[in-house]
């Protein structure tokens, strides 16, 4: 590609652009109104460039909105229809990462200048933010090339437009359109046609969805509050998601009245956490993973043999918490190989091993290996404890990790599988990066980047990763290739509670 295309309509706006941008791109002042625009456009789409990007001042259409706020195109409506953006949250992640007031959203281009309050409001009915007189018909000049649109607001609903030359909160306005304008040069220094592979599996496991599945009929069986103690399953988009239908989440049993109903995670809970819920006669739903249920049963039975049950996991995880809880007198928690030399078991030939259902394999085979040297007698249960969905991410992971220049995971920070992902990738060699939703990626990661692979936690829902690629694809041709190493085709039944 040869480089970025700013359109800026008015000479102010093109001046604070070309402030910021320095020698990073062209700058083209390209004229105020729908008319002139669009023969601007016509003109423009025979250049030379490679990256298109719309930047000027704007009409505010939200309350939340004030002068210097920036709003961010993921649409643009105009005279022939809506035009996407499809790159629009990666550009609004870096911006708001420079400490600018970012608003991704619907931008709506006028053939008119929007003076009435009716007008506007109208537009703001219509999902738009923010309101222009050119970013449509400039979007034109892209001719399928990659393009964006940022406009500096430069008065508030409540502030009369005027004129676009003079807005009141104009000052501001060209500041954040100075400011924004490196960050252009950002985005067009990302973009180019990029690989994009993605492993299989991916994302949801079944005990998350049905953990998820538990939480969504105790809601629909009930016009009562349904509590779920911790995160149902470690994801912020998940949890938000059933919070907005109606869940309320807390952190202990404490925060909840007597004779509530209450769900408790994924991840498991400790015989007090039981205890206390039926004490306080509470109805409870166990969305508990089978999987971790398996540990916390073998927990109880190497304990009650007189074994010293030794936990490889991650402390402070909820899973791990749980799990404990079943033989605190009889249990340790081992991290790390270095965290082994200081067991002293009364009696070395009875110690066995169990692990968090979401660690590294290699990760927990290095622990492994430690512990048998120091206990030649020492044994694990009888079937894995890593579950099956943990293990199948990880090697589908290792299968693209070394044709890709960086990896991307979908998931939360507070996600151990996502975290494991993660750490698998740089094992392998590969940059990786844990991101929540798309605006978490920045465009530095992918400057330079030819080959791309993702994948998403067995916490993380689907959607993510296609919210990934398409933001990818607004940033130049993206050839898709999937690799699967293994087909998930386990289900878990629901607890009689919800069925």
């Amino acid at each position: 590609m040869s480089g970025l295309l700013v359109c800026a309509p008015l000479g102010l706006e093109a001046r604070a652009v070309r402030r910021g941008l320095g020698a990073g791109g062209d700058v083209r002042q390209t004229g105020f109104g729908v008319r002139k625009s669009g023969r601007q456009a016509e003109e423009l789409r025979a250049h030379d460039f490679g990256m298109l990007a719309v930047a000027g001042t704007g009409g505010g259409l939200t309350a939340d909105l004030v002068p210097g706020d920036l709003v961010v195109g993921t649409e643009v409506s105009g005279p022939a229809g809506p035009v996407g953006c499809p790159s629009a949250p990666l550009l609004a992640g870096e911006l708001r990462r420079t400490g600018l007031r970012v608003h991704p959203g619907k931008i709506a281009t006028a053939p008119w200048l929007v003076l009435s309050g009716k007008q506007r409001e109208r537009l703001a009915r219509d999902g738009a933010l923010a309101a222009d007189l050119e970013s449509a018909v400039l979007l034109a000049a892209a001719a399928g090339r990659p393009a964006v649109v940022v406009r500096a607001v430069s008065a508030s609903p409540r502030q009369p437009l005027l004129s676009p030359r003079a807005p009141s909160g104009g000052a501001a306005a060209l500041r954040s359109l100075r400011l924004a304008a490196p960050v252009l040069a950002q985005w067009a220094a990302a973009g180019g046609a990029r690989r994009v592979l993605l492993a299989a599996p991916r994302s949801f496991c079944s005990g998350v969805e049905r953990a998820i599945e538990i939480v969504e009929r105790a809601l629909d069986q009930t016009s009562q509050p349904v509590y779920v103690r911790k995160e149902i399953v470690h994801n912020s988009r998940v949890v938000a998601g059933l919070r907005e239908r109606g869940a309320v989440f807390v952190g202990e049993l404490g925060e909840i009245p007597d004779g509530a109903r209450v769900v408790f995670s994924a991840h498991g809970v400790s015989p007090a956490v039981r205890d206390e819920a039926a004490r306080r006669g509470m109805f409870t739903i166990d969305a508990t993973c089978p999987l971790v249920a398996k540990v916390h049963a073998e927990a109880r039975r190497f304990a009650a043999e007189g074994n010293l049950v030794v936990l490889i996991g991650h402390a402070g995880h909820e899973e791990v918490e749980g799990t404990l809880g079943e033989a605190p007198g009889s249990m340790v928690l081992v991290q790390s190989a270095a965290d082994v030399a200081a067991l002293r078991p009364s009696d070395p030939s009875k110690v066995v091993y169990l692990m968090q259902t979401t660690l590294a394999a290699d990760e927990a085979d290095e622990i492994v290996a430690a512990l048998i040297e120091r206990f030649p007698a020492a044994r694990g249960p009888g079937s894995d404890d890593i579950c099956y969905a943990t293990t199948n991410r990880q090697l589908a992971l290792r299968a693209i990790a070394a044709e890709s220049d960086l990896v991307l995971v979908a998931g939360s920070s507070n996600s151990s599988n996502s975290r494991r992902l993660v750490e698998t990738a740089e094992r392998a060699g590969t940059p990786a990066y844990l991101i929540d939703r798309v605006e978490d990626i920045e465009l530095g990661w992918l400057t330079g980047a030819s080959a791309i692979g993702i994948t998403a936690g067995a916490s993380a829902p689907p959607e993510m990763v296609s919210e990934i690629v398409a933001a990818l694809s607004g940033l130049g041709p993206v050839e898709l290739t999937e690799r699967v190493t293994a087909t998930e085709s386990i289900q878990f039944g629901l607890p009689k509670e919800v069925r």
